[in-house]
């Protein structure tokens, strides 16, 4: 079909009707959530437990809802956000424009080098300042792409301070909401709020953070946490335990990690790679990484989440991020890695993970070989099986 008579990446995204309903995916109607409540207030609900959102199978309304609800409620004080690509009609900051005329102190932590973003984002932060907003723009050498969202409440019982966070590996952006596939953690769990102030308060203060027990905070602990994290592994593997590394990001660059896992490798850690983008360690080399295999899925919707699971000794840990393991990630920009503490959240993440990792209608190895089922081996298609997953998950509408 005759297009324009220059084209970029972005026009994938609006291929125009050919008038062919049999090249057009079947429609995959967004889910809703099971454990948010529908109507109603968030807040409640998430006070009472975690909750792990996973675009784009589940609606993403949940969050300018959220947003909405601290807009329009009296004992929020305070929200703080961090802004990496801002839809050109952002429900996100309109809501936030709407805090700022109810009075709520409003801060917006806001890249303005997110490629192909940057006009949006220069527009909306300008929305956001004039409104009294205080907006903090990260300095040329630091990136800000962490997801956090941080909003503060006085409770009703006592004017104590609460205090409410959503973790996201995925963007504040309704529009690629549509398309990435992510994760993300509603909480009121005390500690990792604290932790999430934390990230903020260095934006505003310069202070960096400190004494973190659960975040894994880039340029600060990232890159020594895994390497950490690598080495515990190896250890066990040393001593004839079992020991394993599951890591699916974007892109695997950065020297160090590299070496880090050959060295995990040689010493019996099994090691499962999932990467979509960027691979620079090579797989399945004697001597070098034999216990290391690699695969990569490219499907409807682009794989954008990154999740570190380590064996832990049978203690599993599970880590959702924003961070590929490059080094412009880990050295060069603000990355939050958060844990799935809750054991049904964490097995929920783990098995759409191992949906993914037993793939073979849409993955490939090193070798861009697509990894096709052997005669008799039934067909696994590992987000038309996520969708079904997280539909069984989803609460029945009342007759």
């Amino acid at each position: 079909m005759e297009g324009s008579r220059y084209h970029n990446f972005r026009d994938f995204f609006g291929f125009p009707d050919f008038g062919r309903q049999d090249l057009l995916n079947p429609a995959w109607p967004e889910l809703p959530h099971p454990t948010l409540p529908r109507t109603g207030p968030l807040l409640p609900a998430i006070a009472r437990r975690d909750h792990l959102l996973h675009p784009p199978y589940q609606s993403y309304d949940a969050v300018p809802r959220l947003l909405r609800e601290a807009a329009n409620d009296p004992r929020v004080n305070s929200i703080s956000i961090t802004l990496y690509r801002v839809a050109a009609k952002s429900a996100v900051v309109k809501a936030l424009l709407k805090a700022l005329k109810n009075g709520k102190q409003v801060t917006a932590v806001v890249e303005l080098k997110a490629r192909f973003d940057e006009e949006s984002n220069i527009y909306w932060a300008e929305k956001l300042k004039r409104a009294g907003a205080n907006v903090i723009f990260t300095p040329p050498e630091l990136k800000c792409h962490a997801k956090l969202l941080l909003l503060t409440r006085r409770s009703e019982a006592d004017d104590s301070m609460s205090r409410y966070a959503y973790l996201s590996s995925g963007n504040f952006n309704e529009a690629t909401a549509r398309l990435y596939a992510d994760h993300g953690l509603f909480t009121a769990n005390a500690e990792l709020v604290a932790e999430v102030d934390q990230v903020f308060r260095y934006f505003i203060t310069g202070e960096e953070p400190a004494h973190l027990q659960h975040l894994l905070v880039a340029p600060f602990g990232l890159r020594k946490q895994l390497l950490k994290l690598i080495a515990a592994e190896a250890a066990r593997a040393k001593k004839g335990e079992e020991a394993y590394i599951i890591l699916k990001v974007n892109s695997l660059e950065d020297p160090g990690m590299i070496a880090a896992l050959y060295e995990a490798s040689q010493a019996g850690v099994r090691i499962e790679l999932l990467i979509r983008g960027i691979g620079c360690l090579v797989p399945g080399e004697p001597g070098l990484s034999e216990h290391i295999s690699q695969r990569g899925q490219l499907d409807r919707y682009l794989e954008h989440a990154r999740i570190y699971v380590f064996g832990n000794g049978g203690a599993e840990k599970v880590y959702v991020s924003s961070a590929d393991w490059m080094t412009r990630n880990l050295d060069r920009r603000v990355e939050v890695a958060f844990p799935v503490l809750d054991d049904a959240l964490r097995a929920e993440v783990r098995h759409l993970l191992d949906l993914e990792r037993a793939d073979n209608v849409k993955a490939r190895d090193f070798h861009n070989n697509y990894l096709l089922p052997a005669p008799g081996q039934p067909r696994v298609r590992a987000q038309e099986n996520e969708y079904q997953y997280l539909k069984k998950l989803a609460p029945r509408r009342k007759a």
